[in-house]
């Protein structure tokens, strides 16, 4: 079963210049320095990368296909589904020599068959009603998905759920098994499958298996709480490379193996079972060509011309771009904004908030609160300073497409980024890569990955209800030459770690 890969990366979003100033020069020190001690990668060889790659068949494992069923006259059809991961893998996927995807296809029970095209294998998991509840809403999303992100929710540890976790990643494996030729490079994503690397270990000796954390690793304090924690380690294991987005996820990590099993532990490598496993750090990036392309076309100039009118032509415009989940930190956001319209720091009548929450995961606990939270504090704004006919804050609970975004990225005077814990968040890179101006203040979570590499942002502790206020009113009032100070330092950085050097730094490893 083939599909087009162009065909999808047509629906997903997703020379710098040197500094100019003493003060962008110091923004560029601190930037580079985490950079610089990130790992002892040498310099990509793509040519030797490309070589392996052509020889090689690599199988991306996944929660989810990049495609999805859907009813079209009671008829199930595939098409395209929304997310990131597969134009981030996509310069893999273009190399290897034959390229399989493993996942969901987002609908319980028996799935249609994949049009056959040149291009991508998909090989869809079927998943019953049950098995969606426990396995995915259920285990994935509230036990390991509040658990990792610094308990915001507080997790719940249900045996039924472990027990179906369990049978899911072994459903997943037996698929791989089944598909992936011999020698294969096998890469697994993400929170869902963290058992899979240990299960096809024990049956496929013969592959080259990696395994890469998307979303944050707890600290040991937190993770050892899971009932099921020396399972999930040891699976985890089962894999010749182990990437997460930060060195402190990394460090946590090891931390834990050292605590959860009898392996040594040395440096970046940890021996267990008579072999070595190789724990890193890989910080995701962006396609950057592919917004500058968007951020510099007329077709964008235009809409951003057009938003602005529409908008009222503000002075300032603050933009917020999130999916609607507890750990991005919204409401205390809208708050802060209330508290400075109220007192009068941020005039209604010359400034826009916007707020982008594209849906989530609607029917997992704790969604339903924040939905119902946002809207409240949203409708309470409006409701007590905008003016009749002109909202001072838009707020819209829908997905926007790469050529809004980017308009609205344009747009922006200041970015709003405050999640309470986040694995990277891209949305703060593709803002500053959209900034071909060098113009606009990203104010950033020192809580994101992104932090990590984008220290020349206003970095802002989320909880901190006062520092935001603060955070917000500095942003706006920022002098032009040093917004384009910062936003060099900010576009070196985001250039410099694209998703392309993401994806080829983890696979020369692996490879």
């Amino acid at each position: 079963m083939r599909f087009r890969l162009e065909t999808l990366l047509e629906t997903f979003r997703f020379s710098p210049a040197a500094p100019a100033t003493e003060e962008s020069a110091v923004f560029y020190a601190r930037g580079m320095a985490s950079q610089a001690n990130r790992n002892d990668l040498a310099e990509l060889d793509e040519a030797d990368l490309q070589r392996r790659l052509d020889a090689t068949d690599l199988v991306i494992v996944a929660n989810r296909l990049p495609i999805r069923v859907e009813d079209h006259d009671g008829t199930p059809t595939w098409v395209p589904s929304p997310g990131g991961l597969v134009a981030a893998l996509s310069p893999a996927l273009r190399s290897a020599e034959r390229a399989t995807w493993v996942g969901w296809g987002g609908v319980t029970g028996a799935t249609p068959p994949v049009k056959a095209e040149d291009g991508l294998t998909i090989v869809p998991v079927s998943l019953d009603a049950v098995q969606v509840e426990k396995y995915y809403e259920g285990f994935s999303n509230a036990t390991i998905w509040p658990l990792y992100h610094d308990s915001i929710e507080t997790p719940m540890y249900h045996r039924s759920w472990w027990e179906t976790y369990v049978a899911v990643n072994q459903r997943f494996t037996d698929t791989v098994v089944e598909v992936a030729p011999h020698d294969a490079v096998v890469w697994i994503h993400d929170y869902q499958l963290q058992l899979v690397p240990e299960m096809l270990r024990e049956r496929r000796p013969d592959l080259k298996i990696g395994f890469f954390l998307h979303i944050p690793f707890p600290a040991p304090e937190l993770f050892l709480r899971l009932p099921w924690r020396s399972q999930i380690i040891r699976g985890i294991l089962g894999a010749d490379l182990v990437g997460f987005q930060t060195e402190v996820a990394k460090d946590y990590f090891l931390s834990v193996v050292e605590r959860t099993t009898s392996a040594a532990v040395t440096e970046n490598f940890v021996e267990i079972d008579g072999r070595s496993c190789r724990v890193d750090s890989f910080p995701i990036g962006i396609d950057f060509d592919r917004i500058i392309d968007a951020a510099t076309s007329e077709a964008t100039a235009q809409r951003v011309e057009e938003l602005r009118r529409l908008f009222g032509n503000p002075d300032k415009v603050i933009l917020g771009v999130d999916r609607l989940d507890y750990t991005k930190g919204i409401e205390l956001r809208l708050r802060a904004l209330r508290e400075l319209l109220a007192d009068g720091r941020i005039e209604a009548a010359e400034t826009v908030i916007i707020q982008i929450a594209e849906p989530s995961r609607g029917g997992t606990r704790g969604y339903g609160r924040i939905k119902t939270e946002v809207e409240r504090l949203s409708g309470g704004i409006n409701g007590d300073y905008a003016a009749l006919g002109r909202p001072v804050l838009e707020y819209h609970h829908r997905s926007v497409d790469l050529e809004e975004l980017v308009a609205l990225f344009r747009l922006a005077d200041v970015m709003l980024v405050t999640p309470f814990a986040d694995g990277m968040n891209l949305v703060a890179k593709e803002y500053v890569a959209a900034r071909t101006d060098l113009h606009g203040v990203l104010v950033l979570s020192e809580f994101a990955g992104a932090a990590r590499e984008l220290s020349a942002a206003l970095l802002v502790n989320p909880y901190d209800i006062n520092g935001v206020k603060e955070t917000i009113v500095r942003a706006l009032e920022m002098p032009a030459d040093e917004q384009e100070a910062r936003m060099r330092v900010l576009n070196e950085a985001v250039q410099s770690s694209t998703v392309a050097a993401w994806a080829d730094s983890f696979l020369k490893l692996l490879t």
